[in-house]
């Protein structure tokens, strides 16, 4: 009788949590509370919440926008459509950030989370997961002796590296300030845009490999034995030389590590704002390696106050580069960035020697959708 008692107890628990879960399904959406996403590639958003006073949805590119209540206590907004893409989106009820608890799928960006939906209305945004071959993402520790310590960094391998001897061509991917190891990955969909790229034949085969540049973390937060310590933006040497002096270190174990083609034209290095930064200095200080750089929205002005050499001297080092052949300088840069200035002032650095550059305007400011689509056109143009 009480085992009998008991199981009937559980299962009137599990028809009211039923109940509860039903109720709180998205009555517009066809995904259970998930966003809507329309042919026309317009989205519904919806959120339950019956005793607001006010709810707004804050959306990727979009102003932030007003949502209405029905009787039921759900809000709704529509927008119009939207371009195929990654968008993250939060709701604000009653001036509280909320994350929408029927989607699944979020992003960090540093401390902040949101949700985020991808709209690809006719399969071919590449930001997306299509049925392609696929290449594989590892997490790999490796010594550094410069810095004195084990250090993680992610690695991807295209589709076929497991099964062949060939060597291939490596991209050095560096994040900006407050990423991590991991932010070219989860924000930047780079095994997605690889797959996409390869397997439509725009872009050539290639090891992608994501350091972590914050010389005072060893991985990104949650994966030490530090343990599950709250993600920061502030760093200590961020930009004052240290992660530029121990690059070496990195790319010495990628070489006796994997197949890699072991000449500067078939190495590129590019990385975005603080990484665009790192990546300035690298190249420019170790003319030899790279054949390829990308900057994106990237920070020029030296941060040392002058203590790192390897700062010193850019516009003579430069010239040193470019003497020695590179096959693609690549400078992207939205038109409302906050870095805009310095840009300009490293372009006409450039053209005042005659540096052979390739530069792209875009609109909007130091957001992940242009480091995004920066990435799928530099990476295009490598190694070809």
């Amino acid at each position: 009788m009480g085992n009998l008692l008991h199981r009937t107890t559980w299962l009137a628990a599990l028809i009211a949590l039923s109940l509860v879960t039903w109720a709180q399904q998205d009555p517009h959406s066809t995904q259970g509370g998930a966003p809507h996403i329309h042919p026309d590639g317009s989205v519904t958003f919806a959120i339950k919440a019956p005793h607001a006073q006010q709810v707004q949805l804050s959306l990727d590119t979009q102003p932030l926008t007003a949502m209405h209540s029905d009787s039921a206590g759900w809000w709704t907004v529509t927008t119009a459509a939207l371009a195929d893409g990654l968008y993250r989106y939060v709701y604000i009820v009653d001036s509280v950030p909320t994350l929408d608890i029927n989607n699944v799928y979020t992003m960090r960006d540093v401390y902040i989370t949101k949700n985020l939906l991808i709209v690809d209305r006719e399969g071919k945004c590449p930001l997306a997961v299509h049925d392609v071959p696929h290449g594989t993402v590892s997490a790999v520790w490796y010594d550094s002796p410069t810095l004195h310590s084990q250090r993680r960094m992610m690695v991807y391998t295209p589709p076929g590296y497991e099964d062949d001897h060939a060597r291939y061509p490596v991209l050095y991917l560096l994040h900006g300030s407050g990423g991590d190891e991991t932010a070219w990955l989860e924000q930047g969909r780079v095994a997605q845009v690889m797959d996409n790229l390869i397997a439509s034949g725009q872009a050539t085969p290639m090891i992608v490999v994501m350091p972590n540049g914050n010389v005072d973390e060893v991985a990104t937060p949650g994966s030490t034995g530090a343990g599950l310590v709250a993600p920061s933006s502030s760093h200590k040497y961020e930009m004052d030389g240290k992660f530029e002096l121990s690059f070496a270190d990195i790319s010495t174990w990628v070489e006796n590590h994997y197949r890699t083609r072991k000449v500067k034209r078939y190495r590129a290095i590019a990385g975005l704002s603080m990484g665009g930064y790192h990546a300035l200095y690298i190249s420019a200080n170790q003319p030899d390696q790279f054949g390829y750089v990308g900057l994106f929205s990237t920070a020029v002005k030296r941060m040392d106050k002058g203590r790192c050499r390897i700062y010193n001297d850019l516009e003579s080092k430069l010239k040193v580069q470019f003497q020695d052949r590179v096959r693609l300088y690549w400078i992207g840069i939205g038109e409302d960035d906050f870095l805009y200035s310095e840009n300009v002032t490293l372009r006409d650095m450039l053209e005042r020697n005659h540096l052979r550059h390739t530069y792209h305007e875009s609109s909007g400011g130091h957001s992940w959708s242009n480091w995004r689509d920066y990435l799928i056109l530099f990476a295009q143009r490598l190694f070809k």
